[in-house]
């Protein structure tokens, strides 16, 4: 049986992304969250919890077992070198079952919601296409303000740290547009390019 066709899918903070996962898993579509995964190997017994552990101190685990996910922010905000040192434990975690529900899935595609692939080059080689869901950056931070009563100014530093827009769509081979359209119109742009796979619209 041939391999399924990787999507890997992706968006910015606040575009939708998640939205279109969703759709995507209600019209069938195996759908693999890579930040689920990387909650799961930072909650309690997760894989990534002693490594964690041993890489900054115990003062970054709850007493529960748990990654303290408010200190740690703080801290890779602050400093680039400590992101880096956290995404070292995790992203090997996470790419590995990846590969393993990949080479389980019996379908025909097979959807991976990655918010960081265009940022990074190790998620793009385990996509055969890849998937943008696109708004103005405004839209971004209106729709984050919102839903997680952030200011302005801690949204844009969220933005900052991501992949800019245009590089995004320069990785694009389909682009959902979630701007100034309702559920339903995203929902009907889903499902065409579901039914489509992997090629352009």
């Amino acid at each position: 049986m041939a391999p399924p066709l990787r999507i890997g899918l992706t968006g910015g903070i606040g575009s939708g992304k998640s939205t279109v996962a969703a759709m995507l898993a209600e019209l069938g579509a195996p759908v693999v969250d890579a930040d689920a995964l990387s909650r799961a190997s930072t909650a309690p017994g997760g894989a990534a919890i002693e490594p964690i552990r041993r890489a900054f101190g115990a003062d970054f685990i709850t007493p529960a077992g748990a990654l303290d996910r408010d200190r740690m922010r703080a801290l890779v905000f602050a400093d680039p070198q400590a992101k880096a040192r956290l995404e070292a434990i995790i992203h090997p975690l996470v790419r590995t079952e990846i590969d393993r529900r990949v080479a389980a899935c019996a379908a025909d595609a097979i959807v991976l919601d990655l918010p960081l692939l265009v940022e990074s080059d190790a998620w793009r080689t385990r996509c055969d296409r890849v998937w943008v869901v696109d708004c103005a950056p405004e839209t971004q931070i209106r729709r984050v303000m919102a839903r997680n009563g952030w200011p302005r100014e801690q949204v844009l530093a969220v933005l900052a740290q991501q992949a800019s827009r245009s590089q995004r769509l320069a990785a694009a081979d389909v682009v959902i547009d979630n701007d100034g359209i309702d559920l339903d119109t995203l929902r009907a742009r889903v499902r065409q390019a579901w039914e489509r796979r992997g090629l352009p619209l």
